[in-house]
């Protein structure tokens, strides 16, 4: 496996996308509950509708930002098919 690492015959980045977009949706979820407790105690210490509002712009940036974190990660992985689509392309025009 390490031996792999310094070899170019294929691409790291489609293999580590995953465990980047999962810490990505972790990061977010956590920014989120931050925000939602937040809110808490902003409702329970000033304002009731201040939290509130606190506390809808949090779950409505999570969920943002998990589909963020996916179309990221998408367009990512979309770049590397295009190159596999492209060799494909390129070692079959020669038999055409």
């Amino acid at each position: 496996m390490f031996a792999k690492l310094f070899q170019w015959h294929e691409f790291l980045t489609p293999k580590l996308i995953h465990v980047f977009f999962l810490l990505a949706i972790a990061l977010v979820v956590l920014g989120g509950l931050a925000g939602i407790f937040n809110g808490l105690f902003v409702m329970f210490r000033y304002s009731f509708g201040g939290g509130l509002v606190t506390i809808l712009f949090a779950l409505i940036g999570t969920v943002i930002g998990i589909i963020l974190a996916r179309i990221s990660a998408e367009m990512i992985l979309v770049v590397f098919k295009i190159n596999d689509t492209l060799g494909d392309i390129r070692d079959r025009g020669g038999r055409m």
